[in-house]
């Protein structure tokens, strides 16, 4: 377990520096293809609208269980995410990107920082205290729980939470 943990951090570290091996990784999978577009249009301006982020960092809080890195399918789990304190008190769990820069700077992966700023300046509306991560290598079986089951209960959510615009942050 992990030195296949190792494996996958040292490859996506070296296909950061050399973009064939990325692109070689890339031409190597196959994605799901989605029959429809789940789109919902935006109903307000952006300057009264409630906004939060969902990400596919695989960041959560410390206190927090990882994702789950022993599963080469991935994790299709979430964590919600508590823009108060997470700044100070995070970790990224994901093997499958290089995130030595983000593990430095959370906003680089999820700008909450730059989200608030823009609250400040009244380009949104409010920012949610409630936002949601996920690992977004997910393959196999665990496409399914992801689609039917965790992203769902996050829209749910989001919805409970009032939210009018997610910004989604891939990792």
């Amino acid at each position: 377990m992990v030195l296949k943990r190792i494996f996958h951090q040292t490859l996506a570290r070296l296909a950061g520096h050399w973009p064939a091996l990325s692109d070689k990784l890339v031409a190597s999978f196959t994605p799901v293809e989605a029959t429809s577009i789940p789109w919902c249009p935006v109903k307000k301006p952006l300057e009264q609208s409630r906004i939060a982020l969902v990400t596919t960092a695989g960041i959560h809080h410390q206190s927090q269980k990882p994702f789950n890195m022993a599963d080469s399918l991935g994790d299709p789990s979430f964590r919600p995410i508590d823009a108060q304190t997470i700044a100070e008190n995070y970790k990224i769990t994901h093997d499958y990107y290089d995130h030595r820069d983000a593990d430095r700077d959370p906003n680089i992966v999820f700008p909450i920082a730059r989200l608030k700023e823009m609250q400040t300046h009244g380009c949104v509306g409010t920012v949610s205290n409630t936002h949601f991560s996920f690992m977004g290598h997910i393959d196999g079986h665990h496409v399914d729980a992801l689609i039917n089951r965790s992203a769902p209960e996050v829209a749910r959510m989001l919805k409970d939470l009032e939210v009018d615009v997610v910004l989604l942050t891939p990792a």
